[in-house]
């Protein structure tokens, strides 16, 4: 048994699955509804997310605080483990400072690393660091990697209505209602650690293909790719089929974007998640 706890926060939005199954904790940041407060990704499953958000209720989302990573901090140093802890981007959330902060406060050998990135595209190297661990590398070696994955990580993704990035101060109101007469549709990538356009299409159906041709520009054939979708199954089939074919990967992994980018993003955001 690996003595390292992997934490990460829920902008990393890993499957549950997956958490359980590499024991990774998850501290996780709030969400709020008029007057109702959630923990993303524990008392608010995505589909309520969206559900609320298509009926017109406005979220408004903080990060994690000092006192949650404490609490957790000093749990795990108390039962004798390291700690690393990989986070969602620090240019979006004060998330990571909280981290750093409590870090500051606790006795103990307590790693942390900024993926500088969103959704699966930080779940990604949560992920992966949780696997060296349970293999028995050395945090050496797993922070070697995960500066590797920072680096060559690609996350592409559009929206499907423009009026959520217009709420967050994306884009120009004017720009939202134009984009949505003409069905135009913005692609979006992440780059140092915030989200920056990249292309925009017409149509939805050449949304997808042009997505993996990105992916495919950035990555090549990637080995492992995932596939994050909010609430929109049937198109998130589409863009799999697309993928698949033109990536040839050995696997593809989905997973639902949780409510903290969805909170900016809207119902119908697709993103891919690879790494060169």
């Amino acid at each position: 048994m690996s003595n390292l706890k992997i934490v990460c926060d829920s902008l990393s939005d890993i499957p549950k699955d997956l958490r359980n199954k590499y024991d990774i904790e998850m501290v996780p940041l709030t969400v709020r509804f008029d007057d109702n407060e959630y923990r993303d990704g524990i008392d608010l499953e995505p589909k309520e997310f969206y559900d609320m958000l298509r009926e017109g209720k406005l979220p408004q989302t903080s990060q994690a605080t000092y006192s949650q990573f404490k609490n957790v901090f000093d749990k795990f140093i108390s039962e004798g483990k390291d700690i690393l802890y990989i986070s969602g981007s620090s240019r979006a959330t004060g998330t990571y400072q909280s981290a750093i902060m409590a870090k500051n406060d606790t006795d103990g050998n307590i790693y942390t690393f900024d993926t500088m990135n969103f959704s699966y595209g930080c779940g990604m190297q949560v992920i992966k660091a949780a696997q060296m661990a349970i293999e028995g590398s050395t945090i050496e070696d797993i922070l070697n990697k995960l500066e590797y994955m920072k680096e060559n990580m690609y996350v592409v993704f559009c929206v499907d209505d423009l009026k959520y990035l217009q709420r967050g101060g994306r884009i120009s109101s004017s720009k939202a209602v134009i984009g949505n007469m003409l069905g135009i549709k913005p692609i979006l990538e992440v780059k140092d650690g915030l989200v920056t356009p990249v292309a925009q299409v017409r149509g939805k159906k050449h949304v997808f293909s042009k997505m993996v041709e990105l992916a495919k520009m950035k990555c090549g054939q990637s080995k492992e790719i995932a596939i994050g979708h909010g609430d929109c199954e049937l198109d998130m089939l589409k863009l799999k089929d697309i993928a698949r074919e033109e990536l040839i990967p050995e696997d593809v992994l989905i997973t639902e974007v949780g409510s903290c980018v969805g909170a900016h993003a809207g119902p119908g955001i697709l993103g891919v998640f690879c790494v060169r």
